[in-house]
């Protein structure tokens, strides 16, 4: 679609087709709670609503997308058979429809996919679905899929750049308006390519055009940001893939345009922020969130001045999270939270030259949480890389001084990332 359309040309979502989506997925999507957050309320001091579309069937909203788009399929077109590329969340919803609805699918998915949500897909889709694993990112899988789909004719069902597939996350708005009582003034949500957000911010700016629409995603793949500021779609070069729910390359060009015009801002948050949202909701709110949909969340301190006193609802869009991720999760949050450092520190070749370093060097509340040494030479130092964690990240200065003066210090690793890669 050309994106230098005139406004009236570009396709917007009317209410009408919106309500017939509700109408048409409502025996197979739950209407999900709008639950107000006591500790995010407290902390913002707003009143701060959680929209839990990670407590779906498939544990995220996409389900509604894909059921709709299926569902409004003509029998030719069900018979042909569906096929899809999706990072793992799209393919659930994708997979749930095909077994509800009896239709044949073929999904392709990255390599990279969790493997919860390869084999949730799986588990949803039954013997209706085949799951395709390829390439190293969605947009290399969404390659794939086409040329499958080419080849054997069938029907793609993209994740966000459709309209039957926006008209269903649309749908999402209307059930939030539904649930409050009183006027919402921000809502926060996650994007990807898009579609949640086409979507949810054409019904608000129709029947509640007061409120704020904020989009959010991974500062590692700012996709929609980079296009909003150059004015245009920009495929990236390169992408972050942590947040797998929201990194693609290149948003929807329906999706794009419709936000255009939209979204009131459009902000990124740090990729260990998102980590650190992740286990807050855990350890406090008992909440389950897969990074996609802790990024609504982490983008509340950005706007911790506007929304105070105000009404805010943030999408919590899905919860497919793989435990073994867990110690990554972790990792993240204390490095963005500059608990977690990594050095090469130089020790010098003779005994007690750790001892030194432990009793002189660190501080009373530091500990050493990775340590990695071999002696391969007669030089008069040794370089070992060494994992630290703070108590306090103002102990940080006070350390590297302490390793200077003490001639430890050989070169920090946090902020090189070509080295550091292979330590997280």
């Amino acid at each position: 679609m050309d994106t230098l359309l005139a406004k009236d040309q570009i396709y917007k979502p009317k209410l009408e087709a919106v309500r017939e989506a509700a109408q048409r997925i409502s025996k197979v999507v739950l209407k999900t709670p709008l639950a107000e957050s006591f500790t995010y309320s407290k902390r913002f001091q707003a009143n701060v609503m959680l929209k839990r579309e990670d407590l779906q069937q498939v544990r995220s909203y996409k389900i509604r997308g894909a059921y709709n788009k299926i569902s409004s399929l003509t029998q030719d077109q069900l018979k042909k058979g569906v096929i899809c590329a999706s990072a793992g969340n799209h393919a659930q919803g994708v997979a749930f429809a095909c077994n509800k609805l009896e239709v044949n699918g073929v999904i392709y998915m990255p390599i990279t996919t969790p493997r919860q949500k390869v084999e949730q897909t799986q588990m949803f889709g039954g013997e209706w679905v085949k799951v395709i694993l390829k390439g190293d990112t969605y947009d290399d899988s969404f390659k794939s899929a086409m040329k499958h789909m080419d080849k054997f004719g069938l029907v793609f069902i993209h994740p966000f750049d459709d309209e039957k597939v926006i008209e269903g996350q649309a749908t999402i708005a209307l059930e939030i308006l539904e649930q409050v009582d009183v006027p919402i003034d921000y809502v926060f949500a996650p994007l990807g390519g898009g579609g949640l957000l086409a979507g949810l911010s054409t019904v608000f700016k129709q029947l509640s055009p007061k409120t704020k629409i904020i989009g959010v995603e991974p500062a590692g793949a700012a996709s929609m940001s980079t296009s909003l500021k150059e004015g245009k779609i920009v495929e990236l070069p390169f992408i972050e893939r942590f947040v797998d729910g929201a990194a693609v390359q290149k948003v929807g060009s329906r999706n794009f345009a419709i936000c255009k015009e939209n979204l009131d801002d459009m902000i990124t948050v740090p990729e260990g922020k998102i980590c650190q949202t992740i286990l807050d909701l855990y350890n406090q709110d008992a909440i389950v969130v897969e990074p996609a949909g802790a990024m609504a969340l982490s983008a509340l301190d950005q706007y911790a001045e506007e929304i105070k006193g105000k009404n805010v609802v943030c999408m919590v869009s899905g919860s497919n999270n793989d435990i073994t991720r867990t110690a990554e999760i972790k990792e993240r949050a204390l490095l963005y939270a500059g608990i977690k450092h990594y050095f090469i520190i130089s020790f010098p070749q003779r005994a007690g030259a750790l001892k030194e370093f432990v009793a002189k060097v660190l501080g009373p509340n530091d500990d050493i949480t990775h340590f990695e040494y071999s002696k391969k030479h007669h030089r008069e130092n040794g370089p070992a890389v060494v994992g630290i964690e703070l108590s306090d990240p103002a102990d940080f200065g006070p350390l590297v001084e302490r390793m200077k003066k003490k001639n430890f210090y050989g070169e920090y690793l946090n902020d090189k990332p070509n080295l550091f890669q292979f330590l997280v």
